[in-house]
């Protein structure tokens, strides 16, 4: 009798237990939202370089710094007022010495690569000015394309590169007057942080 007492209390014990403890599972937490808050506004500080085609025996780029503004408008779209000044001659070949005066605005289209690191490329137009010689004109129409790497560090933070070929007319040679119909392509290289709010 007791043989039989003990094995209906086991077998009892045996079916309830599982249900009681199926009965005390936590319910599934939602999952973490881990993309943080979206910015859609950006300053961007740097060194620059730029190519002086514009210069007849120019032998040397010039480097100096680079900044914009930008104003994102959706996730992958957005628009840049780039600027720049390139005072310093990066080798002492230039002759004669000048700098050069960069704004630049247009369209920048950018997308994620894989966990920090996304890539944008852009369209620019704008002026640039070639000072220290003189050359016509003074202010150039500019333009140009280029593409970008960004090492997002944070959501505030982003560490950038970026090079690209900025298009502009001036005369062929200096002391020249008149306006040149001829295209010079420079190309255009930077390094820098990013900040968005």
């Amino acid at each position: 009798m007791s043989k039989l007492l003990l094995l209906i209390v086991a077998v009892a014990s045996a079916v309830s237990v599982p249900m009681a403890a199926s009965g005390q599972v936590a319910p599934e937490k939602p999952p973490k939202d881990l993309s943080g808050p979206t910015y859609r506004n950006e300053v961007f500080v740097g060194w620059g370089y730029t190519s002086a085609n514009q210069v007849n025996q120019s032998r040397s780029g010039l480097q100096g710094v680079t900044g914009s503004v930008k104003r994102d408008f959706t996730d992958h779209f957005g628009v840049k007022l780039d600027g720049g000044y390139y005072g310093w001659d990066v080798t002492a070949t230039n002759n004669p010495h000048f700098n050069e005066y960069m704004f630049l605005l247009g369209p920048v289209i950018h997308a994620n690569l894989f966990e920090r690191w996304s890539v944008f490329a852009e369209g620019s137009m704008g002026g640039v000015h070639t000072g220290g010689v003189p050359i016509e004109p003074s202010i150039s129409l500019a333009g140009g394309v280029g593409v970008g790497l960004d090492w997002n560090r944070n959501a505030r933070w982003t560490v950038r590169m970026y090079g690209d070929d900025i298009a502009s007319s001036f005369t062929l040679v200096p002391f020249e007057s008149g306006s040149s119909p001829h295209v010079r392509w420079n190309a255009r290289a930077g390094i820098g942080v990013a900040y968005h709010f």
